[in-house]
This record gives C-alpha cells, sequence and structure tokens, in this order.
C-alpha cells in the first residue's frame, strides 16, 4: 500500500532526510518497521507568509517494497542497417528526436552548424571578451542550442504534449541531479549541462547513430515533393528516409532556404524588448522577506505580467543569481539573453521584460511578407549595435531613467561582461514597445516594491524570445503539409519554447516519423 502525505517543513528542516522521513512516518501513523520506503515526489516553496516553507509531497510504501521503475536507457539496443533519418540541430529538440529515433530502431544522423559544446567555449569567450560574433558558433548555435548556457531551466506549462518525465529522466540518465524530478521548478545550470549534453551525443554514437558538427545545411534534396536528403556545406550530399527540421528559433538562413525552395511558412506572434536586471538580494527581500536568505533557500524569482495598450507584457526566461550574456548570431547586432549557474549564486537577477508583437504591430515591415517580424526582429538589433563602438557592448539605461524617457548620466555594476554604453533605449527601441514596456514595468512596480530601483537596469536587446516564423506541419502526423518527409520540430519550427518543451516534441516528432515510416 503507498499513502501520500503532504509535509510543510522550514527549509533547514526539509534539507534534513532524517528528519523528513520520522515526519512523514509519524503524519501517516503507521509503525516505522512497516514502512518500506519514504519517498519524495514533489518540492516546492511557499514565499506568501510571514516566513517561506517547503512543501513536500510523499509517498510512503507500506508493507510494500518499493520497486524503481528501470532505467530508460537499459531498454536500448544497437540500431542495425535499415532506415535513417537526418536530424538538422543538436539542440533539445534534436537530441531527443534522436534519442527516441534510437529506442525505435531507426538510424539518426545529427547535423550541426556549430561545434561540439566542449570547442563551443572558445567562440563563446571571443564574444563576451573580444566581441567577435561565430555566425554558426555562438549562445545559440552549436551542440545542446541556446538552452544549454542559458541557465538550464526545465519548467514548462506543456505537460499535455508529451512525456514530461521520460525527458527529466533522461537528463537524469545523461548525468543530471535527480532532483529535477521533484522539483516544482528544476534547472541544471549552464555549467552542468555541457557534460550532459556530451554524455547524450555518446549515447547517440554507443547505438549506432551518428553525429556531425560544423555541418551548416545549405539546400535540401527534393523530388516529386518529397525529400530525400539535404546538403552540406554547399556540397555534400546526406541522403535519408525522411528529416527533422530542429534548427532553433534563430536560424534564419534555414527560413530564407526553405521560402527559396517554395516551401510554406508562415509569420507567427513573438516578443521583443530588453533584459532588466537588478540586486538579488532584492529579489530575495520581496519573495522570502528576508534579507540576508536562509543557507537552504534557493535564489529567488518572480513572473510578472501584465497588459498595456491592448498587449500582454510579461518577464520571460528568469535568471535568478545568473548573468546577462551576448546573444548575437550575426556581427552587426545586439543580443542578449540570461544565464544561471547550477548554484545561482551571482549577485544579479535578470529577466527578459518583453511585450507581444502581433501581426497588426508590423504594418511598416508587412512588404516583407511571411518575413516582416524577422526583418523587424533585424531592425532592432541593428540599431542597438549602430549607437555602441562596433563590439558587443550593450545599450543600457537605469530603469528608473528608462521609464521617465531620459538619458542616464551612469551605470550601476552589472553582469554583463562585453560592458555596457549608456543609451536612450527609450528612443533606440520602436515607440510602441518603448510605451507598452514602460506601462508595463509601473505595473510591475505596484506588485513588486521596489522595482524601479535606481540600482536596477535594463539593457537592449531582448529579441529572440521565440521564431517570428512558423514551419507548418499537420497535427496528426507532424509533417510539412507539402514535402512528404520533412518533419519540423522544436522552438525554431514554433512549436516549443524552452528545453523541456522543445524535448518533448523531438520526442513526438521522432515518433511521428517511425509511424511514416513502418507504413
Amino acid at each position: 500500500m503507498i499513502q501520500t502525505v503532504e509535509l510543510k517543513l522550514l527549509p533547514a528542516e526539509a534539507a534534513d532526510a532524517n528528519l523528513v522521513q520520522v515526519r512523514a512516518i509519524q503524519k501517516v501513523g503507521v509503525a516505522p518497521q512497516r514502512v518500506q520506503e519514504v519517498q519524495v515526489v514533489r518540492r516546492s516553496i511557499d514565499g506568501r507568509g510571514h516566513r517561506p516553507v517547503v512543501i513536500l509531497r510523499i509517498n510512503i510504501h507500506i508493507d510494500e517494497a518499493f520497486c524503481p521503475e528501470p532505467a530508460i536507457l537499459s531498454a536500448f539496443k544497437p540500431v542495425e542497417a535499415g532506415k535513417r533519418v537526418v536530424v538538422v540541430g543538436a539542440g533539445p529538440g534534436g537530441y531527443f528526436a534522436a534519442l527516441e529515433l534510437l529506442e525505435a530502431g531507426i538510424k539518426p544522423i545529427v547535423l550541426d552548424r556549430g561545434k561540439d559544446v566542449r570547442n563551443r567555449r572558445r567562440d563563446l569567450r571571443a564574444i563576451q571578451q573580444e566581441g567577435i560574433v561565430n555566425p554558426h558558433s555562438n549562445y545559440c548555435f552549436g551542440e545542446g542550442g541556446a538552452g544549454t548556457y542559458s541557465d538550464g531551466k526545465l519548467y514548462t506549462r506543456s505537460h499535455k504534449r508529451g512525456d514530461i518525465q521520460k525527458a527529466l529522466r533522461l537528463l537524469v540518465e545523461h548525468g543530471a541531479q535527480p532532483d529535477i524530478l521533484i522539483d516544482a521548478h528544476p534547472h541544471i545550470g549552464s555549467n552542468k549541462l555541457p557534460n550532459i549534453v556530451a554524455n547524450i551525443r555518446q549515447t547517440i554514437l554507443h547505438y549506432g547513430g551518428e553525429v556531425h558538427f560544423n555541418s551548416h545545411v545549405t539546400d535540401l534534396v527534393l523530388r516529386k515533393g518529397r525529400i530525400l536528403g539535404v546538403i552540406v556545406n554547399d556540397q555534400e550530399e546526406w541522403l535519408a528516409d525522411a528529416v527533422i527540421l530542429a534548427t532553433g528559433h534563430s536560424a534564419r538562413d534555414v527560413y530564407a532556404l526553405l521560402h527559396r525552395r517554395d516551401i510554406r511558412l508562415e509569420a507567427k506572434p513573438f516578443a521583443l524588448g530588453v533584459r532588466a536586471e537588478h540586486a538579488q538580494v532584492w529579489v530575495d527581500e520581496v519573495q522570502y522577506k528576508q534579507n540576508p536568505r536562509e543557507p537552504h533557500l534557493p535564489a529567488a524569482s518572480y513572473k510578472l505580467v501584465t497588459q498595456a495598450q491592448g498587449r500582454g507584457v510579461f518577464s520571460f526566461c528568469m535568471c535568478p543569481g545568473g548573468l546577462i550574456v551576448p546573444a548575437a548570431t550575426a556581427p552587426g547586432e545586439i543580443v542578449v539573453n540570461g544565464m544561471s549557474m547550477s548554484r545561482r549564486d551571482s549577485a544579479y537577477a535578470n529577466s527578459g521584460t518583453v511585450t507581444a508583437i502581433e501581426w497588426e504591430d508590423l504594418v511598416p515591415w508587412a512588404a516583407h511578407g511571411v518575413f516582416a517580424g524577422l526583418e523587424f526582429q533585424k531592425s532592432v538589433e541593428r540599431a542597438m549595435f549602430a549607437w555602441g563602438d562596433g563590439s558587443q557592448r550593450a545599450p543600457a539605461q537605469r530603469i528608473t531613467d528608462f521609464v521617465q524617457g531620459r538619458h542616464s548620466d551612469s551605470l550601476p555594476a552589472s553582469s554583463y561582461i562585453p560592458g555596457l554604453v549608456s543609451a536612450p533605449l527609450h528612443e533606440l527601441l520602436p515607440a510602441f514597445v518603448y510605451q507598452r514596456l514602460r506601462l508595463g514595468m509601473l505595473d510591475f512596480a505596484r506588485k513588486m516594491p521596489g522595482y524601479l530601483s535606481e540600482e536596477a537596469i535594463v539593457v537592449g536587446t531582448e529579441s529572440r524570445t521565440s521564431a517570428p516564423v512558423r514551419i507548418p506541419r499537420q497535427s496528426d502526423t507532424y509533417m510539412h503539409p507539402e514535402v512528404v518527409g520533412l518533419f519540423p520540430c522544436g522552438e525554431g519550427a514554433g512549436y516549443a519554447g524552452g528545453i523541456i518543451s522543445a524535448a518533448m516534441d523531438g520526442q513526438n516528432v521522432a515518433q511521428a516519423t517511425r509511424r511514416f515510416l513502418d507504413r
């Protein structure tokens, strides 16, 4: 028999495994010798009271042995000669699609334009310290995709889109801490993810798949409405029985390639704004009512949302104890993102602060058709770059000056390594974007007193929240409606938004690909 109980404990108590076990057994009211296992299945933090508490949901196995589930990888077998699928992109969508194909006995051939996760670090160092942007290897492109160096947040609302637990378990089986299986808002950390990503690659190789880096897909092999493979680096032909396209939200050249090949694309809503940075101690104080916070509490986070001029304004990709990083994918643009290490121990907290962009907002760019949103993105990113000195120094403003529409004479310290330059973001941003952000931040300040602090800044620009283009697919087959054998996948295709949702989409697409090949 299994009984489930809930405990509300102080953070120090929740960190004591023996105390948790004793309290759980006491609450269920059985003799300790009858208990075979005390299993924490959910952990969350409630900071609404005068003091934060940790809420634990616990399964107690009474007179019944605890049998852990077998490892998912234990059922994998080496793939033999047979069907093969090219997977374009080695981010979570592509890698989890590859794992799912292996499980089905299908050989995945993963092609990524960037470098493996270890060599990719050199290009990240170059953009951080020298302002040099490698268009094929950066914070967005390369093994692991954008999520590898964006904190590793695993929280998703897409519970109906796939098997979340399977995705999380596979991460654990490749080196992630088991805590991600129980935490309400799990994360891994940008210092831990590279090893996990490399382990996933080794699994793909071990069971007969292939992974190739520096392999930029520059064309498609098409015949009579069916895809037969891809062209890599303008010369090498890779043929396959199907192609999964999991190229991420910033592969603009892939959209151009599809458009050139008359493969249908669709415009979709997205969001754009700035990245706001505050002191982490302020976030802790607001959320936990503590300064400093208790040792057993994680760095506090926040989620803010409001409406301004008929559009949503919201925080996005909040990184407690984190850093702002340069996320440009081409020279001549400024794009920023956020990341955190596993300990989330930076003195700063940052979050994208963005407003929704709908088709009605893009009338000046309407001549670009399906690429109106993409060209709008580019125009803002280039305006930010033009303000600077030709490096990756990012335009910034004190948040108080931003909402007042005035220039900042000086800037406080920041986590952004390339450096900041004081700039009138209220003028550099399109007027409608600025006005919505301004109104949104005024409302945020009512919800979180101290949000408009002299020591807080906004940095431009947060423009890659999601892709402004969707690659359509049929809801039942996951296949492009016009190209047999082409399966759009993940964030770049417009069907995911984060590591776990992309991973689940990769699994779903791989299952659909298997059904297609089994016909």
